[in-house]
């Protein structure tokens, strides 16, 4: 039977440490110069409707180094953009592939698509969750820190996307994460509310960047508009000011090994320094590396099942 990744929540805490010990083994054996073909003679198709680089691009590389054959599909070229109803095209690439990755803006559509496909289908974002970023961020943190129990996960930012995911994965991984966001910008309020009515983990809102980071183990930024919000970009910019992940909130962390992370791409200047980017805190290109091993891991346990 068939399994998603629609949000983490499509998990359970065994699924998660099952990708976590397969993305360091893959990890391990590709350091190796070891070439496996655990998905050779299947077909993955990618369907993307917003700008992707890394997510994208690990995506079509682990297939690739699984031995298996990745097909881009661009949305604007497909008969979608033509109003073909979206469950008449999943029927089909269900007959055609043996997976399905889709970025979009729409968590609605990405539903649809797996309402009517006998294929897995992986979320590579939408606008309100970004489920496969967490999992590798995860799998960053326990090569970094040896595990995740007991840190504390400091959020400094916009209440978006990957916000969204990592709230999805305290709630089932036990984890403890402060989320500081502006006045107006927290989280999803229904989001939150399940996270906390599952009673695992620690979850806390506060408008104070600092008393975020004080006791952080791991601080993570991410831009401050993200796509489609181009348009208030200017007063974002003057609202999330105070949130700049600079040195000065930096030294305000007790842990003298605090990590930082970001997803990518990183506004320098904005969200974050380039001196804390490029600073001995960052693990950020760690960080962006896991994403191939642990999509590699992802793949292989979804599309063998």
């Amino acid at each position: 039977m068939k399994k998603d990744i629609l949000t983490l929540l499509d998990l359970n805490k065994q699924d998660f440490e099952l990708l976590f010990k397969r993305a360091f083994e893959l990890k391990k054996r590709h350091k190796e110069g070891v070439a496996d073909r655990t998905l050779a003679g299947k077909i993955l198709g990618l369907i993307f409707d917003k700008p992707s680089t890394r997510t994208r691009i690990s995506f079509e590389a682990a297939m690739i180094q699984l031995g298996g054959a990745p097909i881009f599909i661009n949305a604007r070229d497909t008969q979608i953009a033509r109003n073909e109803p979206v469950r008449d095209t999943a029927r089909v690439l269900s007959r055609y592939l043996d997976g399905l990755v889709i970025r979009t803006y729409s968590q609605d559509l990405l539903k649809e698509y797996a309402k009517f496909t006998e294929i897995p289908v992986i979320n590579a974002l939408t606008d309100l969750y970004h489920p496969c970023q967490v999992l590798s961020d995860l799998m960053t943190v326990i090569e970094c820190k040896g595990g995740y129990a007991g840190l504390r996960i400091a959020w400094v930012g916009d209440g978006n996307n990957v916000c969204h995911s990592w709230i999805n994965a305290a709630s089932i991984l036990c984890l403890d994460l402060m989320i500081a966001c502006p006045e107006g910008y927290s989280p999803d309020a229904e989001i939150l509310r399940k996270a906390r009515e599952s009673g695992n983990g620690r979850l806390t809102v506060t408008t104070d960047p600092v008393e975020a980071v004080k006791s952080a183990d791991v601080i993570y930024t991410d831009v401050w508009a993200s796509m489609g919000q181009e348009s208030e970009l200017s007063k974002r910019r003057r609202v999330f000011d105070p949130f700049q992940l600079n040195e000065d909130l930096l030294k305000k962390a007790n842990r003298k090994d605090v990590v930082v992370m970001h997803c990518l791409p990183a506004h320098r200047g904005e969200e974050i320094t380039e001196a804390v980017l490029e600073g001995p805190h960052s693990i950020v290109w760690d960080q962006s590396e896991n994403k191939l091993h642990m999509h590699k891991a992802v793949l292989e346990v979804f599309m063998t099942r």
